[in-house]
């Protein structure tokens, strides 16, 4: 399997480890396969059935890398390591639960408690595994808006390769104090923290910049690899599928179907933020995975929601929300979104990504946003919205859910699905994808409870790993400061160059 550019010619392709440690491609697009393998019942799905989840990461993997590349020893081995049931609360690693007439799927009994877990550690395991093979020093560069960072931080400490080391940023006073605390209370030579004073985005350019100016694809000798492992890294969205495939093969045995069945499609409503998770679905359903509508529900950060539902994908300032970790001014895998619906079409792509980068807006023509509405839907969540969803889930179902599942919740009820009553307007059954714990998040969850309520949850369902983490001594992060007259990009340099100096000094 080669791999190429969202925006370049077919004929220039990659190695899986070129484009998994180059993050962004040569020239600024994203890496894809290329091209997707088709899935067949008898061949997959019917057999795929019967795995563990360790066991499906590996086939769905082994599809996407060479074995040139990795044999098949290790490649079991890496996710195996990645996904042993001792690191996870639930040894099924992703259970699907029956509220009423809809599935949740909990994504969240990972080490750090959200559904980065499940495509982090493959990620950082696959990483470590090429650091070895070449001896090269390896520093990973991540910004985060509260889940990736805590993710990669501890696969980073799990994976215990000297050679590789992690550079984590995160937007001062727009996490939770649980996910802050997961980054602050690690206390690792690998590890620094940096918090910077700007939206969650904001640390996207001088990272980009640093990969593409040391890309591996350029075959430049270097003493330090950087590599991103943001959602724009083809391994997050490749990792990604396999959930999408172990939730639809869990859904289809509950209700007897036969896997791989065209015409027994589910629907999925998944909180989005820079739209990795839901890339990793796209691809699965391009895959033969009998998806129906893929359905994003998000916050007042709305640009997903503006683009599925007007055709309109502009950038808007962040404003800060309680479900903080999907607080996007610009999902860059739309851009994998818009390479599929294209049909593979990089030269559109890439005119529309130059007119995105040169005017922060693009219209999409109503033939292609037809297009796009037929594969996915979307809802706009507010933070009022978000709260009564809590509860109802509360109230309904005994189930206390995070401030982002309770928006997908709210989302598949805008949408007129069955949640909190028996109504339905949708032919497919529906999976509510739930990618956080409510332990991480005190204020949202009290905000919609009450005290009594965040007090009653925290006594009788609260993991007793994350509350070893709150008692933990923080570290004192590095701090970007915003400078006083400066431009954004002005100010993007300046950090950049901190950024290195902190690696130079301690890596």
């Amino acid at each position: 399997m080669r791999y190429r550019s969202t925006r370049g010619d077919e004929s220039e392709d990659y190695s899986f480890e070129q484009a998994l440690f180059s993050g962004y491609a040569p020239d600024g697009g994203l890496f894809v396969p290329a091209s997707l393998p088709k899935l067949t019942a008898a061949e997959h799905l019917i057999p795929w059935s019967k795995l563990t989840f360790p066991e499906l990461c590996y086939e769905v993997l082994r599809l996407f890398i060479s074995r040139n590349e990795i044999s098949d020893w290790d490649l079991q081995e890496i996710c195996n390591k990645s996904l042993s049931a001792e690191d996870f609360d639930d040894g099924k690693i992703v259970p699907i639960k029956n509220l009423g007439s809809v599935f949740v799927a909990e994504l969240f009994h990972g080490p750090t408690f959200c559904f980065k877990d499940l495509g982090m550690r493959p990620v950082i395991n696959l990483l470590s595994h090429f650091a070895t093979m070449r001896k090269q020093a390896t520093t990973l560069l991540v910004a985060t808006t509260g889940d990736t960072g805590p993710a990669a931080v501890r696969a980073v400490g799990d994976a215990s390769n000297p050679l590789l080391t992690i550079l984590v940023h995160y937007p001062h006073g727009q996490i939770s104090e649980f996910q802050r605390k997961s980054l602050t209370t690690v206390d690792s030579e690998c590890v620094r923290i940096v918090s910077f004073e700007g939206g969650g985005d904001d640390m996207d350019s001088p990272i980009k910049q640093t990969l593409l100016n040391n890309s591996d694809c350029n075959g430049a000798d270097k003493k330090r690899s950087f590599c991103g492992v943001n959602s724009y890294n083809i391994g997050r969205p490749l990792v990604q599928m396999v959930h999408f495939i172990w939730v639809y093969l869990r859904v289809v045995e509950t209700l007897g179907i036969t896997p791989g069945d065209e015409k027994d499609k589910i629907d999925v409503v998944l909180p989005t933020g820079a739209m990795g998770n839901m890339t990793g679905g796209y691809m699965a359903k391009q895959m033969g995975i009998p998806i129906g509508r893929l359905c994003a529900g998000v916050n007042i950060n709305d640009i997903t929601d503006r683009v599925i539902e007007t055709g309109l994908f502009q950038r808007k300032k962040i404003e800060k929300t309680l479900s903080d970790a999907i607080n996007i001014e610009v999902p860059y895998n739309f851009e994998r979104i818009l390479f599929y619906l294209t049909d593979g079409n990089s030269c559109l792509v890439q005119q529309w990504m130059e007119t995105m980068e040169k005017t922060q807006m693009l219209s999409l023509h109503p033939s292609w946003h037809s297009k796009l509405r037929m594969d996915f839907r979307s809802a706009r969540i507010t933070d009022d919205e978000t709260c009564r969803a809590l509860r109802q889930t509360l109230e309904t179902f005994d189930y206390v859910v995070d401030p982002h599942t309770a928006v997908a919740m709210a989302a598949a009820d805008r949408l007129g699905y069955s949640v909190f009553e028996e109504r339905s307007e949708n032919e497919n059954p529906v999976v509510i994808l739930a990618t956080a714990s409510p332990c991480k998040f005190q204020e949202a969850v009290t905000e919609a409870l009450g005290h009594e309520g965040w007090d009653k949850y925290r006594k009788t369902n609260f993991p007793v790993r994350a509350l070893r983490t709150l008692e933990m001594k923080e570290n004192k992060p590095y701090h970007f400061c915003w400078v006083e007259g400066a431009s954004l990009s002005e100010v993007q340099s300046i950090w950049q160059k901190e950024m290195l100096d902190i690696v130079e000094r301690h890596f």
